[in-house]
């Protein structure tokens, strides 16, 4: 009889406990614990938990513009846009994956060019050999889109490298460029548009024409292994792909 009066009371007590009390961990965060296991261990109190045992704010709150969103984000801000797998028009200023929390990305790749360099490995690529982090298997992610396109040699003058590592701010800008943490790569230049190319002068926030020439099967095959391409951005940047799991998952 005892016991029962304590399993009783014992679930009065939890039923009692008002809803806002229990936690929720938010989509985002629960998508970039999975994509990144190594760093991102969980999600308590508003923050995620890293492996070293810090502490990062996932939402500062603030409500921000377009550009901010690119400029300061947090990691919450990185999934404000829709990456749309399903059309090949990207709609006005969804540029999911341009929107980047700079310390996150930092704590995992590297703060500077020197820390970033460590984790560099030679991939070949087409005759080439292109420079790849092996944080977050970014590098083996590489290995195996160049794996499978050397079954298409319809592709193969798509994919001379224009760059992968390079420590620089984004042309224009004061953020990191994704290059800076050697996880993107940027191939047949002769063959892309870029936003600004095809419409220069124009602000970020001003209607733009979409161009791109790049086939599907080869941004699929990107795809399929965890980079995100630059022409689906409404912004877009056509000879840029971007290893970024966490994008994909979120816009299956």
């Amino acid at each position: 009889m005892r016991l029962t009066s304590k399993i009783l009371m014992s679930v009065i007590l939890f039923t009692a406990v008002p809803a806002s009390a229990q936690q929720s961990v938010p989509q985002g965060a629960k998508i970039l614990i999975k994509a990144y296991p190594n760093f991102i261990k969980g999600y308590e109190n508003g923050n995620l938990l890293m492996s070293d045992g810090a502490k990062m704010l996932y939402d500062d709150g603030r409500q921000k513009s377009f550009e901010q969103k690119l400029d300061d984000a947090d990691p919450e801000d990185m999934f404000a846009f829709k990456y749309d797998r399903k059309s090949w028009t990207p709609e006005y200023l969804q540029d999911a994956g341009r929107s980047r929390c700079e310390q996150l990305f930092k704590k995992m790749y590297g703060a500077s060019a020197a820390e970033v360099r460590k984790h560099l490995v030679s991939v070949p690529w087409f005759g080439e050999k292109v420079l790849f982090t092996t944080i977050n298997g970014a590098a083996d992610s590489l290995r195996a889109v160049a794996k499978e396109l050397e079954k298409h040699p319809e592709l193969h003058s798509y994919l001379k490298s224009s760059g992968s590592f390079y420590w620089r701010k984004v042309r224009g800008a004061n953020r990191q460029s994704a290059h800076s943490y050697g996880m993107t790569i940027d191939i047949a230049v002769a063959k892309s548009d870029y936003w600004l190319w095809k419409n220069p002068g124009k602000k970020e926030t001003e209607k733009i024409v979409y161009a791109n020439r790049f086939p599907k099967e080869l941004v699929l095959i990107f795809e399929k292994h965890g980079f995100i391409w630059g022409g689906r951005w409404y912004h877009y940047d056509t000879m840029h792909f971007e290893f970024r799991p966490e994008i994909l998952m979120a816009n299956p």
